[in-house]
């Protein structure tokens, strides 16, 4: 990779339902540290107000489902020239933003078949492990990885990704091996500040939860996030992000269940700070929109970074299903003990996913370049900004 200016973030502690059609298109060990970025060596701290050391904040950078279809598949397949998958180039139109960040987080929605295959796309994915090395490649240091589809393959495809996902040092949350895995957070390093990344899903497409293993995926309950929000703070979480995949496929507004978790999960605080300082969402197949809820920052949904040509419910053809954002969050350390790292810069970078190229595409740059598709990142500003987030500071970054 190319070396970066960035800290790598290190480990601190090692029947489908209607969405189906939404989804369709023509190891180490658990407790071992994955490799992270590379920690800038520490300048002697300064004085700050108050006698504290000065600390310093840090970028976060969150991106949609990577949802391959056997389109997205066979694509790899020719970009790796014979040699298993490469979905090196398809990631590499957004490899600077994302590597750009100190902390970058993606969406692994499907579950990784056995090496060598086979490799199933819609309805029961089981995709190429070479997508793991591809997503560190382009700088991403973990990954949410509850969804609908984690128990596409069972137990044996949730264990398969989670083990790929280690060899390439990219870290994980939302699923899980062990009981004992499911029950530790999982903190980053990002600047000065421990992140923790907690992940759920709304369902598993009707998969019942493994017997005897009903920790295997994360699902939504709103006291078990906020229990598992308030033990990462107790686990020295400065900063706590919940990944979450909810919403209805195909609704570019929120629904009322998102609406309403998003207010009660912000509204949730511990001696007056907040439990939980950001919510990145995907699930929708569509952009939705950005707000601040309660002083705290909702992605309701990201969109799909990486899906083939996508199926609506219609059965028609919907080119919403390939536009996306990334959102990009710069955090400042606290003011006063006690008080919760701030949200100073708030950005998202509108994104559209070239299925007749294979490539994900950064629309701001690729408009740079002379490219014709300033009407697919006004769609996705209207929709980011369609609830008023612009008067609470969010921009469209470059």
């Amino acid at each position: 990779m190319t070396p970066r200016t960035r800290r790598r973030a290190v480990a601190l502690a090692a029947v489908l339902l209607t969405a189906a059609t939404g989804c369709s298109g023509s190891v180490g060990t658990p407790d071992a540290p994955a490799v992270g970025k590379e920690p800038a060596r520490p300048a002697a701290p300064s004085a700050a107000p108050g006698g504290a050391s000065a600390r310093t904040g840090f970028t976060l950078v969150a991106s949609g489902d990577i949802l391959p279809h056997d389109s997205i598949i066979q694509k790899a397949a020719a970009d790796a020239h014979g040699q298993g998958y490469d979905f090196r180039p398809m990631l590499s139109g957004v490899k600077g933003v994302v590597s750009g960040a100190d902390l970058a987080i993606c969406h692994m929605e499907t579950v990784y078949g056995a090496e060598g295959g086979p490799y199933t796309g819609y309805p029961a994915f089981k995709s190429p492990p070479e997508i793991a090395p591809a997503l560190k490649e382009t700088g991403y240091d973990s990954c949410s990885t509850a969804s609908n589809h984690t128990l596409d393959d069972g137990v044996a495809g949730l264990t398969r990704t989670l083990d790929a996902l280690d060899r390439a040092g990219v870290r994980h949350a939302g699923s899980a091996r062990t009981a004992e895995e499911a029950d530790r957070p999982t903190l980053l390093r990002a600047g000065d500040a421990t992140v923790a990344q907690l992940a759920y899903t709304y369902d598993t497409n009707g998969y019942p939860l493994p017997e005897g293993k009903p920790w295997a995926v994360n699902l939504i309950d709103e006291e078990r996030i906020v229990a598992d929000a308030r033990a990462a703070r107790r686990a020295g979480a400065d900063v706590v992000v919940v990944s979450i995949h909810w919403g209805t496929e195909w609704q570019t507004a929120p629904d009322d269940r998102q609406l309403t978790l998003a207010r009660s999960l912000t509204a949730s605080r511990t001696g007056g700070r907040p439990d939980i300082d950001l919510i990145l969402g995907t699930h929708a197949h569509v952009p939705q929109a950005y707000e601040k809820v309660n002083g705290t920052w909702v992605i309701y949904g990201m969109g799909d970074q990486i899906a083939g040509d996508m199926i609506n419910h219609a059965g028609s053809f919907d080119p919403r299903g390939n536009q996306s954002s990334l959102g990009r969050f710069t955090f400042t350390p606290p003011t006063a003990p006690g008080a919760r790292w701030e949200v100073a810069k708030a950005e998202f970078l509108p994104q559209w996913f070239d299925t007749g190229r294979g490539r994900a595409v950064d629309l701001n740059a690729a408009i740079r370049k002379g490219e014709p598709l300033t009407a697919v990142r006004d769609t996705v500003r209207g929709v980011v900004l369609g609830r008023g987030a612009a008067k609470d500071g969010l921009v469209m970054g470059e």
